[in-house]
């Protein structure tokens, strides 16, 4: 199983990686970060499947994927 983790102090909150998991399991907090977004986080890890789709695509580099 895959671990992803997200810096959300980083997170801008793009979304880009929550349209581009495969399984739906990222999604925006509602809580605000220290500079005012929405961080993204995984609802279900168990249902990663660690295809780094979401790591790739983030233009802020704040996610990392250990398997």
């Amino acid at each position: 199983m895959a671990k992803v983790v997200f810096n959300e102090d980083l997170c801008k909150g793009c979304s880009l990686c929550v349209e581009v998991c495969p399984v739906g399991i990222i999604e925006l907090k509602s809580e605000i970060n220290k500079s005012g977004f929405h961080p993204a986080t995984i609802t279900d890890m168990s249902k990663c499947t660690g295809c780094t789709s979401c790591a790739l695509i983030c233009p802020d580099t704040c996610i990392e994927i250990w398997k």
